[in-house]
C-alpha cells in the first residue's frame, strides 16, 4: 500500500474532456461521492467536483488515479489550512 511520504510525490494533474469525462492524478482518498457531490484529497488540497450523475469508474489508490464521469459542472480546491481556518471563524463568532 502507497504510504503518505510517496503519496505526496505523486505527479498531481486533471484531465477534463467535454466535461463529461474527468481523469486525476495524484489523488490519495476520496473523501465522500454522491451523484451531485464528490471530493477528493489530492496531493496539492482538497478538490470537491460538482455536477449530475457523477459516478467513479476507477480509482486505483496504488498510483493515484481516479476516473470520473458524469455531468461536471465546477471544480474547487480548497486548501487544508483555508479549512481549519473557516471551521474555527465558525466556531468562534
Amino acid at each position: 500500500m502507497t504510504d503518505e511520504k510517496n503519496l505526496s510525490r505523486l505527479p498531481h494533474n486533471l484531465i477534463l474532456n467535454d466535461r463529461r469525462t474527468l481523469s486525476v492524478a495524484g489523488v490519495s482518498e476520496v473523501v465522500s461521492c454522491d451523484e451531485e457531490i464528490v471530493v477528493l484529497r489530492t496531493v496539492m488540497g482538497e478538490l470537491t467536483v460538482s455536477g449530475s450523475k457523477l459516478h467513479i469508474g476507477r480509482f486505483d489508490r496504488e498510483s493515484g488515479e481516479l476516473k470520473l464521469d458524469g455531468s461536471i459542472k465546477e471544480l474547487v480546491y480548497t486548501d487544508l489550512e483555508t479549512r481549519q481556518r473557516g471551521l474555527f471563524d465558525k466556531l468562534f463568532r
